[in-house]
C-alpha cells in the first residue's frame, strides 16, 4: 500500500489491524504476561518470536505452539544480542510486522538512598535501555510493514515510588518512548502504543508484593480499585485487542483509568499527604535499616 493513502489521523485514532500472518516478536515471552500473549497472538494466526532471557523456556514454550513459532535466547540489556534477534525473526519468516517491548524486572525494595547502584543500573538496563535495545533494529521492518509496536509501561508510571523508584521511574520513561515513536511513526503508515498495567499475577508481582514482607505492607497500602489484581492472559488479552486496534494506550485493570487521566490533580493530594503518613514514614525507616543489597 501507498503509504501517501494512509491518512496518518486515522492511526491516532485507531485502526482496525488483523495479526493473522503477522510476524511478532514479543521479549520475555517464555513465562508471565509475554508468554500469555504469543500463545493468544498464535491463537489468531500470527508467527511469534519467542525471546526471552532464559533459552531453556523459550524453547518450550515454542515447542509447545509448534509450526509459526521461533525461540531466541537474548538479553534485551544486551544490544548485539537484541539487533541479531531481530534479524534472526526476519531470516526465519521472512519480516517482522510487530513488536513487543515486554521485558522487565523490579528492585528489592529500597530507598534511593540505600540501594545499591549496581541494582539501580540494571532496571534501567533492562526496562528502559532494554526496550530501545529491543525496537530500535527493528524499526525500519515495522516502517515497511506499516506495522505496530507496544512498549509494556505501567501505572506505576505515575503512582508514588517510594520503595521502588527505579521501577517507576523507568516505565515512566518507557511511558515517554512510547508517546514520542507513535508521533514518530504516523507519517510512515506505523503506529506504536504504550500498555499501561496495575498488579498483574505473575511471578515478579508474586515475588515483589507477596513473598517479601516490606513488600506486602507496601502493596498494602494500596486502596481498592488499585489493589485488584488481574491475570496474566487478561493483560495479555488487552495488549493482543490493542494491537487489534492500533491502540495508542491500553490500561488494565480499569479501576486505573481514573488515576490515569487526571494524575496531575491526584498526584499532588497524594505526594502531600504521603510525606505525612507516619505509616509510611515506619515503613520506609525499616526498609532503610534492612538494607537495599
Amino acid at each position: 500500500m501507498d503509504i501517501t493513502q494512509l491518512n496518518p489521523l486515522s492511526l491516532l485514532l485507531g485502526q482496525s489491524y488483523d495479526v493473522n500472518d503477522k510476524v511478532v516478536l514479543i521479549t520475555g515471552a517464555a513465562q508471565g504476561i509475554g508468554l500469555e500473549l504469543a500463545k493468544l497472538l498464535h491463537s489468531r494466526g500470527a508467527a511469534v518470536a519467542i525471546v526471552d532471557l532464559d533459552g531453556e523456556a523459550a524453547d518450550k514454550a515454542a515447542n509447545d505452539l509448534g509450526d509459526r513459532a521461533v525461540a531466541i535466547a537474548a538479553s534485551v540489556a544486551d544490544r548485539d544480542a537484541m539487533e541479531k534477534a531481530v534479524l534472526q525473526t526476519i531470516e526465519v519468516f521472512g519480516g517482522l510486522d510487530i513488536v513487543v517491548a515486554n521485558a522487565g524486572i523490579v528492585p528489592k525494595p529500597a530507598t534511593l538512598r540505600t540501594m545499591d547502584g549496581t541494582a539501580f543500573d540494571r532496571v534501567m538496563d533492562v526496562n528502559l535501555t532494554g526496550v530501545f535495545n529491543t525496537i530500535h533494529p527493528a524499526l525500519d521492518s515495522i516502517i515497511a510493514a506499516q506495522g505496530h509496536v507496544v512498549v509494556v509501561s505501567s501505572c506505576a508510571a505515575f503512582a508514588p515510588g517510594m520503595g521502588g523508584a527505579p521501577y517507576m521511574i523507568s516505565k515512566a520513561a518507557v511511558e515517554q518512548l512510547g508517546r514520542s515513536l507513535r508521533v514518530e511513526l504516523a507519517p510512515h503508515g506505523a503506529s506504536a502504543g504504550v500498555a499501561y498495567f496495575g498488579i498483574v499475577e505473575t511471578a515478579m508481582a508474586r515475588g515483589t508484593l507477596d513473598e517479601d514482607e516490606l513488600g506486602h505492607e507496601i502493596g498494602g497500602m494500596l486502596p481498592w480499585p488499585l489493589n485488584i489484581r488481574i491475570s496474566a492472559e487478561e493483560a495479555a488479552k488487552t495488549i493482543a485487542d490493542g494491537i487489534g486496534r492500533r491502540a495508542a494506550r491500553t490500561i488494565a485493570p480499569s479501576g486505573w483509568e481514573p488515576y490515569a487521566l487526571f494524575r496531575g490533580l491526584i498526584n499532588v493530594f497524594l505526594d502531600s499527604q504521603l510525606t505525612r503518613d507516619k505509616r509510611v514514614h515506619s515503613l520506609l525507616k525499616r526498609v532503610e535499616e534492612r538494607g537495599g543489597k
